[in-house]
């Protein structure tokens, strides 16, 4: 087994964000087994085998097994890039302070299923789906992506899947699935205004002008949750914060699904600037944020940055149903005092 860091943002609602996530079973997408093919896809061939799938995810196993035993990331880019290589860094980071890696890390290495394309070109990805922890952990929607012919196969992204989260249907294995794009139409949004409209919920909560267009979800709802709590605190002793959400440019990864609609994970980066009253300090929030911070000299202002990857819905325009998340992944990667 393969370990990953998310360690509780707030000692105080240590229970609330990301518990769901830690403590269930998402609901494994089914694979395709009547009907019409989506466009294109009956003459499609699977870039990989399910046991050369298998044999990478061994690899990049190995490589983050090393990782966790030296709690050093030197080399971890070998095998991981985009989001999960900045959430693993801070990982390690947090567990060469803590003496630990959190639990919540653990990645099985069974798997539920594989979404593998058919698309030629580069660069390719590859969804699987894990089955859950042997502690019952969440199962994991691992994005695996190769940017050229020339390269290895990486750990691009993770995200835990949400208690009764509805994934969409796949072609079966021996039709190559295909790959979305950022732009694909036809959908209630483009992946890419999925993605933003999704960061501004976050930022806006139920003010925002997207509210009515996605349905609730456990990471919105553990968000909500986080910030009332914090800022009972907060304004107590006159303080404030202030989170902002916004998507990283290129890091998305899109997948066709047999409904019409697609799968979509992408990273959104999150800036949560804490102020103290007058005459405090403002510390870190977690044991996750302690270690991130070390010996830094404390102020009244501290700002940590996140990064989350987050996995959409997108249904086809056609469709009655609401945008809807399916998995989060949520880690500090920056604390400072400022």
């Amino acid at each position: 087994m393969h370990r990953f860091v998310t360690r509780p943002l707030v000692v105080v609602i240590s229970l609330g964000l990301l518990s769901s996530l830690a403590a269930c079973q998402g609901q494994v997408p089914q694979v395709q087994k009547s009907g019409t093919p989506s466009s294109g896809t009956a003459t499609r061939t699977p870039n990989l085998t399910t046991r050369q799938e298998a044999a990478i995810r061994k690899e990049i196993g190995q490589v983050l097994d090393k990782a966790n035993e030296s709690k050093d990331p030197a080399g971890l880019d070998e095998r991981v890039s985009g989001p999960q290589l900045q959430i693993r860094t801070s990982e390690l980071q947090i567990a060469k302070a803590t003496g630990s890696l959190n639990p919540k890390t653990i990645i099985p290495t069974s798997i539920a299923q594989t979404v593998i394309p058919g698309d030629p070109g580069w660069p390719r990805s590859v969804f699987a789906i894990t089955t859950t922890t042997e502690d019952q952990q969440s199962k994991r929607l691992l994005v695996l992506n190769q940017e050229s012919a020339h390269e290895n196969y990486k750990l691009w992204g993770v995200a835990r899947l949400f208690q009764g989260a509805q994934l969409p249907k796949f072609p079966v294995a021996t039709i190559g699935a295909q790959m979305g794009s950022p732009t694909d139409e036809g959908l209630k949004a483009t992946p890419v205004e999925a993605v933003r409209q999704y960061a501004d919920l976050l930022q806006n909560s139920g003010s925002s002008q997207y509210a009515k267009d996605f349905a609730q979800d456990d990471f919105r709802t553990s968000m909500d949750t986080l910030t009332q709590a914090v800022q009972k605190g907060i304004e107590a002793n006159r303080g404030s914060q202030d989170q902002t959400f916004s998507p990283q440019d290129g890091e998305i990864r899109v997948m066709h699904s047999s409904e019409g609609g697609d799968l979509v994970v992408a990273q959104i980066n999150s800036v949560w600037t804490r102020h103290a009253g007058e005459g405090r300090e403002s510390t870190p929030a977690s044991d996750a944020e302690k270690a991130l911070f070390g010996d830094g000299k404390a102020t009244s202002t501290m700002k940590v940055t996140y990064v989350n990857v987050i996995a959409l819905y997108v249904p086809s325009s056609t469709s009655r149903d609401q945008i809807r998340a399916v998995g989060a992944e949520r880690e500090p990667i920056k604390v400072e005092a400022v």
